[in-house]
């Protein structure tokens, strides 16, 4: 039998999934304690069964991995037979390498967490490195969301996908692997040139970056800055601001996580950006919402996915 679990950190997106797929959210609850410290208690019957977590592990991150370890212990406790996790946002996985010396590599130290916890396969989407895919024993699968992000963008701009009036620009140049992924299923072509931000970050202070040049052509051009995560939003806006001054009409972005700081919002809703097209991988607060976000549900990807263990 099939069970679907939903963690506290994005409950209307198990909501989505469990409408989707006509199976209920199998009972449990979370308590969080005084003293910051929480339990996990699965309150049905899970013997035998194959049993499904879906919890993004986004700030607070900690609390949220912790949760979801508790929940495979618990599960595990109660002789499931398949523990599984889909993890929308994977923490730490910016964290994986070490910048400075004496760093950690902290994502390596999660995933090893996963692995001896009592997982038997984790999915995520659009993990910050792919390469981080092969630190796992356990099977994992990375999904990517640009097949419905590009889609609605593509509606945006009234289905105009002449790559003479459309320029695909990644913000650094480790993303550009990234954006060209998008920029093939965007265009339905391999045959599209990238423009690059050069970017310089500060390693003294988080969340701190400088665009010094632009690789590409964007003169005249509706420019669409892909990334995977938006924090600040400082980097986003630079690279907007860059493309603006090389010639470029207007400046779209598709990103897939927003894990925004306090003040993201602000700096994103008054910066030069005319419509970001982000997932709902992350609870989106209240107060994170302004006009210029579109925020798109990858509810059916995660039902796909599911189907096959149904």
């Amino acid at each position: 039998m099939f069970k679907l679990f939903s963690g506290s950190s994005n409950p209307k997106l198990s909501d989505e999934v469990s409408k989707l797929l006509n199976v209920p959210i199998a009972k449990s609850e979370v308590t969080r304690f005084d003293n910051s410290e929480i339990r996990v208690t699965i309150q049905e019957k899970v013997k035998d069964d194959v049993c499904v977590i879906i919890q993004p592990t986004a700030n607070p991150t900690d609390t949220h991995l912790m949760e979801l370890f508790f929940f495979a212990d618990a599960l595990k406790r109660m002789q499931a037979k398949k523990i599984i996790a889909f993890i929308p946002y994977f923490g730490y996985a910016r964290q994986n390498r070490g910048h400075r010396t004496g760093e950690s590599v902290s994502v390596n130290v999660v995933v090893r967490f996963f692995e001896t916890i009592g997982f038997n396969q984790v999915y995520t989407f659009d993990l910050h490195d792919e390469g981080t895919e092969g630190i796992f024993s356990i099977p994992f699968k990375n999904i990517s969301t640009f097949s419905i992000l590009g889609r609605e963008v593509a509606h945006y701009l009234k289905n105009n996908k002449n790559t003479e009036e459309v320029a695909i620009v990644s913000p650094d140049q480790g993303g550009v692997e990234r954006a060209q992924t998008f920029a093939e299923n965007f265009f339905h072509t391999n045959n599209v040139d990238i423009a690059v931000i050069e970017k310089r970050r500060n390693l003294d202070k988080i969340h701190v970056s400088k665009a010094l040049n632009l690789y590409g052509e964007v003169k005249n051009k509706t420019c669409i800055i892909v990334d995977d995560i938006i924090t600040s939003g400082g980097t986003l806006v630079h690279a907007a601001e860059f493309c603006l001054k090389r010639g470029a009409k207007r400046v779209l972005a598709c990103v897939v996580h927003h894990d925004f700081s306090p003040n993201a919002e602000k700096i994103l809703s008054v910066g030069p950006i005319e419509k970001i097209f982000m997932s709902n991988t992350i609870a989106l607060k209240s107060e994170q919402k302004f006009s210029k976000l579109e925020e798109i549900s990858i509810a059916p990807l995660i039902e796909k996915e599911l189907k096959k263990l149904l």
